[in-house]
């Protein structure tokens, strides 16, 4: 193998065959099976493969995956980073939080400049486009509020929210519990010198928040409501109270996630188009579904929609969404630096790697994975799986299927020494709340997994099968003592369409008999690098957390 002279071996061997990584999205380990789809699915291969194989819990969320505490949940970004990185990083929200405590975001030059842009005409307006609410998985409400308290400090006159409303990594119908309270933060910090409101939203899975480029036309909705101050049919609210309750009203039984995009107006105009002289700041810190409108901002040969109007405006993020793009240009907090990771590593002892997901996922096992860099190391190969557009809940086999088909194609081919792949079916289905359709997307992985195992067993391969935060597995708001279901007003269970705090799995499938799976205390996806490289027949990095292997000799 061209190059491990480099490194030295462990005194395991390695696996004769390839190692593959098989990522479940959304699948946790819940302590009983209260709205637990997973458990009500029927998945003979996971059940074979817990009751014959090693098995662990790994931690997935929290201070273990780089959050700012125990009580935020994972997510697909924080998973994939830790688990390609071999290490634990402070994470955007972390980032962000700590950069507001220390004053050090208004001193940075890309808030200086904002400041200054905006002040720079007398009609100069602070947008903030972003996710409305505290989840913290993409951004935090406070984190909103901060940028204009101190705005208004600063001497903004005018300023304006463009509130995608989530649904998903908070309760499924939650919104007004946000919109209200910040409305009375508005008009306390209103006052003769600053102006505050909120211009136009809608629903983070119907407008702006599209990502991997699966659909084009949410971002366009995004930009004609909050640049154009426009959407299909011209109707406008006189605020985004009335918004709601309206379109929930016309639209029976969808939630916060899918409510259609509007815009708030006074006097037959809208309150916060956005024009010449503006600035905008994107207060995401997740850098996935910001990285689209973002282009449409600065791109000055953008074409993946007609703009009609592209005004001229200092824009920024809340962090740097891309840093191999330099997207945005203008960022508010330095993200962090990921160095030495898994792919690096392998890349640099000449070992070919493959990975493959669907587009709803491709950037997790490449982007992500490989420490927020968009390009590939010598010897990776990438491939996408296009995703359908369509409501998850509609089709949850989704492209298990083909992501199956390729992985299998890729083990035959011998050209790869390390592959791995994401399923996306546990996550996107578990996000719609729908109970039925997830026991259907864990029942499609199941499948796919049923057919993945003898192709890993035909190449004397060996495989980590693990997930990157539950979701599936909670899919009903539980009381935190009874762990009952809450109810609706109907009496029917309340869903949860957001990720979960509970811990996730860790398989170790093939090889030696004699290998097993430590369970540390305080096991984590930083783990698997380590794990991965000792199957390998690796030293790890020096950097990285240690392997989870173990012998009996």
């Amino acid at each position: 193998m061209q190059g491990l002279s480099r490194f030295t071996r462990n005194a395991f061997p390695g696996a004769p065959g390839p190692v593959v990584v098989i990522v479940m999205d959304g699948y946790g380990i819940a302590p009983d099976d209260a709205g637990n789809a997973i458990s009500a699915a029927r998945t003979p291969a996971l059940d074979t493969l817990f009751a014959h194989y090693p098995h662990i819990l790994l931690q997935a969320h929290g201070k273990a995956v780089g959050m700012p505490s125990d009580d935020d949940m994972g997510n697909s970004e924080v998973g994939h980073n830790a688990i390609g990185a071999g290490q634990v990083y402070a994470q955007g929200a972390s980032l962000v939080a700590q950069a507001i405590q220390d004053g050090s975001l208004w001193q940075g030059n890309a808030w200086r400049e904002i400041i200054a842009e905006t002040k720079a005409t007398p009609q100069g307006v602070l947008h903030c486009i972003g996710l409305f609410s505290d989840g913290n998985v993409h951004s935090h409400i406070d984190h909103l509020k901060a940028l204009l308290a101190q705005a208004r400090a600063e001497g903004i006159r005018r300023a304006r929210v463009h509130a995608l409303l989530d649904g998903r990594d908070v309760p499924e119908t939650s919104a007004l519990d946000y919109i209200l309270p910040f409305e009375t933060f508005l008009a306390e910090i209103s006052d003769a010198g600053f102006d505050a409101r909120i211009a136009s939203g809608g629903g983070r899975q119907v407008i702006t928040m599209d990502r991997y480029e699966a659909n084009w036309n949410m971002v366009e909705k995004g930009w004609r409501a909050h640049v154009l101050g426009e959407v299909d049919g011209g109707e406008t609210f006189p605020d985004i109270v009335s918004a709601v309750h309206t379109l929930r009203k016309r639209h029976p039984g969808v939630i916060d996630q899918d409510l259609p995009p509007f815009v708030i107006a006074a006097d037959g105009k809208p309150v916060g188009a956005i024009h010449d002289g503006d600035a905008v700041v994107f207060f995401n810190f997740r850098g996935d579904r910001a990285i689209e409108i973002s282009r449409a901002f600065e791109e000055a040969d953008f074409d993946k929609f007609d703009r009609q109007r592209v005004p001229r405006v200092a824009y920024a993020g809340m962090l740097q969404y891309d840093g191999d793009l330099q997207l945005p240009r203008r960022f508010l907090v330095p993200p962090p630096a990921i160095k030495n990771t898994l792919s690096e590593w392998l890349s640099r002892s000449g070992i070919r790697q493959f990975a493959c997901s669907e587009t709803q996922k491709f950037g997790h096992v490449t982007y992500f994975w490989n420490g927020n860099r968009s390009g590939k190391f010598a010897g990776e190969v990438w491939q996408e799986v296009p995703s359908d557009v369509i409501p998850f809940e509609q089709r949850p086999w989704m492209k298990s299927a083909e992501i199956a088909d390729a992985m299998i194609a890729a083990l035959q081919s011998g050209e790869y020494r390390l592959l791995r792949c994401n399923f996306a079916n546990g996550d996107m289905v578990g996000h719609t709340g729908n109970f039925r359709a997830a026991t259907l997307a864990i029942e499609a992985v199941d499948l796919a997994l049923s057919r993945l195992l003898p192709a890993i067993d035909a190449a004397g391969g060996v495989a980590l099968i693990t997930a990157d935060h539950g979701n599936a597995d909670e899919m009903f708001e539980l009381d935190k003592k009874t762990r009952a279901p809450k109810r609706n007003l109907d009496g029917s269970a309340k869903a949860k369409t957001s990720h979960t705090l509970n811990p996730v799995p860790l398989i170790l499938y093939g090889g030696s008999d004699k290998l097993g799976l430590n369970p540390l205390p305080d096991a984590s996806l930083a783990n698997l690098a380590a794990t991965i490289a000792e199957l390998l027949g690796l030293e790890k990095h020096d950097s990285w957390r240690e392997s989870l292997l173990s012998s009996a000799g």
